[in-house]
């Protein structure tokens, strides 16, 4: 049953307070819970202070103690009913409510309420993340640390925690997204805390992601995309399974409860850019800076928002609040331009400055795109920035460097044309491999052709508008920095624009925009481009519309690459209804099953028929009848085969971008 309650309307709750009221409930009410919860959810909410009142009924009040707006305990869910405490309402209530950030700041910023970036993510549009990537992926910034605890193997607490978690991971995978309901979530949700409690704190974190992008795939929000759930199964899966098998590192598959913060002394930090983070609880703005090394950091003002509207605007704002790093008095936007000198400065594994209360800062110049340190960005190949970008995401979140999955190139306009299966039409562009291959007006030559999309597709941020308005203007060249998308064929989600080298032209924007606009939080003007130096740099890169790719060569590339859809395809529809998707007629997996082998992709055909027989299988008695099963042959072929697309996946990606495979070579 999908719930279609705004989550705006209710406070946050810790994930074990949804676990212990849900098993509070008899086994007859856990099978009214979701329908218990729709109805709630149409019940109007009325906020008062820190409580949060709903009439369930003429004689029922229940009320939602939340300071902060966050339910930190069981006995802040208070219900009239006669069935109290043990009653379905006071389950529905929590299971309505999102769940809230689990852990604190290490080095939390001056004044109250503050987030950082690290904590809420700073993807605009994507939900929190714990960590990503495979299970048994090694983290060679977190070996260099030298307070981590030394790799031992799991107690015999832990490892029964792991067992837990697993099961009731698979038994959510089993059930799909349409049989996941609140009872499932809240006994996730309870291996969750229980691992927590015992120092697993990455599979902790991965549990309560998927519970929350269940719930979004469940009520139909708008922010969800099954890739994302499909990649936190995947994650949660692998973590639990690499942990039961005693696979090493230990120490990163256990993760930490916060980050650590390392001594940096005196940095020199040049802006970059900055850019929206919205996400389903959190808005507010990040700004990126590079170092006279070239390292990349962060610093980010996210704060929580109880009003989905008023959401966008918020993190738009943000961008004009004042940097949170000492005295500096300046704001995010004018730290994009500028720079700051910092003493006592602290720095985490992913990047983030501390603010803590030794850090001094004051404001100082900043440096153009074009010139040292920022220029070094841009001056790597191509080829080896994608495989640094795909490489971080094997890595935990935490532990990813900063801007790891950033690129940063030169590019030509080429306009729109259709692109994929679909053919939406969508922006193209020409890139090099770096400032270095610069040419002459018309723009450099032989990088490969990029998709570019906007980097969140909410219409209130100007991402969308500025690409639009992009688009009207092919020929034209721009420094770029975006967020690799990960596709068979080269795409780009851009958040900033500048001047390109040896051309100082293109962008005639006012002087305190200097040569570069951040396009999540700036909106664009006709009057701010100019038009392209020469009609050839707009006709001499024609683009075939059915390929994306230039028509010269012809002999380019195949449009869309081998079926790995097939696979793929299977791995979706089960974590959207289950197991029980996986038995089409014998006709239909023949077909596809001679698809991938035509294909040359002997692997995924005999993971495709794994993955069909590990969802048959059922266990019987003697008596012939089918017992309860754990799912654990099943959860097995899906991780699986889940795996192996992702891989390939990675592998597809990092082709496409390769200037031979661009080429049509």
């Amino acid at each position: 049953m999908s719930v279609t309650a705004r989550t705006s309307d209710w406070p946050g709750v810790r994930p074990e307070v949804v676990a212990e009221v849900v098993a509070g409930l008899s086994a007859r009410l856990q099978k009214r819970l979701d329908g218990a919860a729709a109805k709630l959810a149409e019940r109007p909410v009325v906020r008062e202070g820190d409580e949060w009142r709903v009439e369930v009924d003429e004689e029922t009040v229940l009320v939602l103690h939340a300071p902060g707006g966050v339910v930190a305990g069981e006995a802040d869910v208070r219900c009239g009913c006669l069935l109290a405490p043990a009653c379905v309402h006071r389950a529905a209530a929590v299971t309505l409510c999102p769940l809230a950030e689990a852990e604190a700041e290490p080095e939390p910023a001056p004044g109250p309420g503050s987030e950082s970036g690290a904590e809420t993510g700073t993807e605009p549009g994507a939900a929190p993340e714990p960590g990503g990537g495979t299970a048994t992926a090694p983290t060679a910034a977190a070996a260099e640390s030298a307070d981590r605890p030394a790799p031992t193997p799991l107690t015999a607490v832990e490892l029964e925690a792991v067992r837990h978690l697993h099961r009731a991971a698979a038994a959510v995978l089993a059930a799909g997204v349409s049989g996941a309901g609140a009872v499932s979530q809240a006994e996730l949700l309870r291996a969750a805390h229980r691992a927590r409690l015992a120092g697993l704190h990455r599979p902790a974190a991965a549990a309560v992601t998927v519970v929350t992008r269940v719930r979004a795939a469940r009520s139909g929000a708008p922010d969800h995309r099954l890739v994302d759930l499909v990649a936190g199964l995947r994650e949660l899966l692998g973590l639990t399974t690499a942990l039961a098998a005693g696979a090493a590192p230990v120490v990163e598959l256990r993760g930490t409860a916060r980050q650590a913060y390392r001594e940096e002394g005196g940095l020199r930090l040049y802006g970059l850019f900055a850019e929206p983070v919205l996400t389903a609880t959190h808005a507010g703005a990040v700004s990126w800076a590079v170092d006279a090394n070239g390292r990349l950091s962060t610093i980010a003002e996210v704060m929580p928002h109880d009003d989905a509207a008023a959401a966008a605007p918020q993190a738009v704002g943000a961008g004009n609040r004042t940097v949170r790093l000492g005295d500096a008095a300046l704001s995010h936007r004018e730290f994009s331009r500028a720079g700051l000198a910092v003493q006592g400065a602290t720095r985490s594994t992913g990047g983030r400055l501390g603010a803590g209360a030794s850090v001094r800062a004051v404001r100082a110049a900043g440096t153009a795109w074009t010139a040292e340190p920022a220029a070094r960005l841009w001056s790597e190949p191509v080829p080896a920035q994608v495989a640094r970008a795909l490489a971080a995401q094997e890595l935990p979140y935490e532990s990813r460097p900063a801007g790891s999955d950033l690129l940063f190139l030169d590019v030509t306009l080429l306009g729109t044309a259709p692109t994929g299966p679909g053919g939406t039409p969508q922006l193209l562009a020409r890139c090099t491999a770096g400032a270095s291959a610069s040419g002459s007006a018309g723009g450099p030559l032989g990088g490969p052709v990029v998709v570019l999309r906007p980097a969140h597709e909410h219409p209130d941020l100007p991402f969308r508008a500025n690409l639009a308005l992009l688009a009207t203007t092919p020929g034209l060249r721009l420094r770029v920095i975006g967020r690799l998308e990960r596709a068979d064929r080269p795409e780009l989600c851009l958040l900033a624009i500048g001047t390109p080298p040896d051309d100082p032209g293109p962008l005639s924007r006012p002087v305190e925009r200097a040569d570069r606009v951040n396009l999540g939080l700036e909106r664009l003007q006709t009057a701010d481009l100019a038009a392209p130096a020469t009609a050839s740099a707009t006709q001499a890169d024609p683009v075939d519309a059915s390929t994306a790719q230039p028509t010269a060569p012809a002999s380019g590339p195949v449009p869309y690459g081998p079926p790995v859809h097939v696979l793929a395809r299977r791995v979706e529809q089960t974590v959207t209804t289950g197991r029980h998707a996986l038995a089409p007629s014998e006709a239909s997996a023949a077909a596809d099953r001679a698809l991938l082998r035509a294909a040359g992709l002997a692997t995924a055909a005999e993971l495709f028929d794994g993955l069909r027989a590990g969802a048959a299988h059922r266990q019987r008695d003697v008596f012939g009848r089918i017992v309860t099963d754990d799912h654990e042959a099943f959860a097995t072929a899906w991780l699986t085969a889940a795996s192996y697309t992702e891989e390939l996946a990675t592998a597809l990606c990092a082709a496409a971008w390769s200037e031979e495979e661009a080429a049509g070579v």
